[in-house]
């Protein structure tokens, strides 16, 4: 098959870039721009280890086709941080012990950062229901939940 020519934002740098036409997200992600803080797992969007934000949005890197984010922006793990602090919802992970071995981190964090810009202050069950699609295979649940209820109150706290 034919590359196709993608132009994109990854992170907030501009990519252009030729790509197969069957090529993953993930794939292009870790393999052609070296993004490696995006995981595979499943390969079959069941498990939310892949989740990476296009136009915001979380989509599973793993079944998202490189060539349907042209003209669009993505967002991955190595995005969130700026200035060389950590975003609120990583201090957060780190601060209530919201991982263990990380391999489902990046994907719980992406999931979180979208649901507190579509809803500021969630409910622990809008906590739970939204990040349903995401398995973490050693930590548990409940630092997990504590830990983006804290990233939210801190979000709000340094809102001006």
């Amino acid at each position: 098959m034919n590359p196709v020519g993608v132009v994109t934002q990854v992170n907030g740098r501009e990519i252009a870039r030729s790509v197969p036409a069957r090529m993953t997200l993930v794939e292009f992600l870790r393999d052609e721009l070296g993004l490696t803080g995006t995981k595979v797992s499943c390969e079959l969007q069941v498990c939310g280890v892949c989740t990476v934000l296009v136009d915001r949005k979380p989509v599973s890197s793993c079944a998202f086709l490189a060539v349907d984010i042209d003209g669009r922006e993505v967002t991955t793990i190595e995005g969130v941080a700026s200035d060389g602090k950590l975003h609120p919802i990583q201090q957060a992970f780190i601060d209530h012990f919201a991982l263990q071995c990380g391999f489902c981190t990046p994907g719980f964090v992406m999931m979180a950062v979208a649901l507190l810009e579509e809803v500021p202050q969630p409910t622990p069950e809008q906590v739970v229901s939204y990040l349903e699609g995401n398995i973490c295979r050693c930590t548990g649940y409940r630092s997990i939940l504590e830990a983006v209820l804290d990233a939210a109150d801190r979000l709000e706290r340094a809102s001006p």
